[in-house]
């Protein structure tokens, strides 16, 4: 009996057996000869000098390149968001019994990084326009176990990051700020990343910025500086006092926190790749944001459709492009209207994210009701989804997508 052929990646097999007019790719930026020679370079000095290919001058240059980007004293590279969140919970010394507020509305990459620490997530509702975390709502959820609070600048668009410093100021809580979305995003002038005790973005390849895959910590901390650089290199530091460099040998280990760490190390290779990326984030992000408003100007008189909501304290960096519709306005479901959308109209939609907490694993934790959340389950199941974005896309894929949403509007009220 054959093999039935596994999914390779989480995207494998999303619209088989439909072809579309505008597909969502999961590929988020430009490539040119710039990272070509990027990694060329790298490999070439690799075999001519003998260099290693982790953790070298790429990285490092990488390294204050994006913290100068991001206003912050220091960031630190690593293998991806989520194991810079895992990195996180160990600066933070989340032990088991201890709680952290967060958002359900992310990947739940954001919520393992407080589970595998032992501590429990505790989920506060969203702001129904940003889909961010309602700053309104997280006083009432702080008890005597919470350490931290885990936000998640969502689609591109930084939280509301004055209420939510002014209370963990008060209550003296740790901030970690999810940016997997919002690399050069900005909250009143200042750059995503540079609120919190610690800021965690994503190179993955569908973001605004790419290594293939990779991460980076932001960071104004110098202890906290100091122990990512060994909680993402195995806990290795030189002995105290070493006569020779091999004696007693080339390294020592130590618990930074008490806390085992691993190998979160990023390459030569994706360094140089990010330094050029980086180089084109503005332009990128610039072309997203001028890509969302021509969407939101085509759909603005399409009765029950509507576009994304920019908070005038925000600079939006459309990393998601969320559609959200109006069930009784429309007189159906998300669903049925997705399936027009798709099926009659050849474009693609993804759904952003299903609430943590109805995740089978996190439902066997036993903390949760089936309804913790009622706007971020009205969002994912009858509100949202999220049309292609990415700063490839064209004027005819825009106009294309545009009348799409007109046309299902139309099909699904007949």
């Amino acid at each position: 009996m054959p093999l039935k052929k596994k999914k390779e990646h989480i995207t494998a097999g999303y619209g088989v057996g439909i072809t579309f007019k505008v597909p969502y790719v999961f590929f988020g930026s430009v490539l040119g000869r710039e990272e070509e020679q990027a990694v060329l370079r790298v490999l070439r000095n690799a075999q001519r000098t003998g260099a290693g290919l982790t953790m070298g001058a790429e990285v490092a240059e990488f390294e204050k390149e994006f913290a100068s980007m991001c206003g912050t004293k220091y960031a630190l590279t690593c293998s991806s968001c989520t194991t810079a969140m895992i990195i996180g919970s160990q600066l933070f010394d989340l032990r088991p019994g201890d709680e952290v507020i967060t958002t359900p509305n992310t990947f739940v990459a954001t919520s393992l990084s407080i589970v595998k620490e032992g501590a429990r997530p505790v989920y506060v509702d969203i702001n129904p326009r940003t889909f961010n975390i309602d700053p309104s709502k997280i006083e009432e959820k702080i008890g005597l176990k919470t350490k931290a609070v885990y936000v998640v600048h969502y689609g591109g668009q930084v939280c509301d990051m004055d209420p939510i410093m002014e209370i963990a100021e008060k209550h003296n809580l740790r901030v970690l700020e999810d940016c997997a979305h919002a690399p050069g995003a900005e909250y009143k002038g200042r750059k995503a990343g540079s609120f919190g005790d610690v800021g965690c973005f994503s190179f993955h390849s569908l973001k605004n910025m790419t290594t293939f895959e990779g991460g980076m910590m932001t960071t104004n901390n110098d202890q906290y500086a100091e122990d990512i650089k060994n909680l993402r290199s195995v806990n290795i530091v030189d002995w105290e006092s070493q006569p020779e460099y091999w004696i007693p040998s080339h390294f020592d280990v130590r618990l930074p926190r008490g806390h085992w760490a691993n190998n979160y190390r990023m390459t030569e290779v994706q360094g140089a790749f990010g330094r050029v990326q980086l180089r084109r984030l503005k332009d990128n992000n610039e072309k997203r944001r001028k890509f969302g408003r021509y969407l939101n100007k085509g759909i603005e008189n399409i009765e029950g459709v509507h576009g994304v909501y920019e908070d005038p304290n925000c600079h939006h960096v459309y990393h998601l492009y969320t559609v959200t519709i109006d069930e009784d306005v429309l007189g159906c479901s998300r669903d049925d209207f997705m399936r027009v959308l798709t099926k009659e109209e050849g474009v693609q939609g993804i759904l952003h994210y299903q609430p943590s907490y109805h995740l089978t694993a996190f439902k066997k934790l036993g903390y949760y009701s089936e309804h913790e959340c009622p706007e971020a389950e009205k969002f994912f199941y009858h509100r949202e989804f999220n049309l292609p974005m990415h700063p490839r896309l064209t004027k005819r894929d825009l106009d294309i997508m545009i009348k799409a949403l007109e046309n299902t509007a139309k099909k699904v009220k007949r």
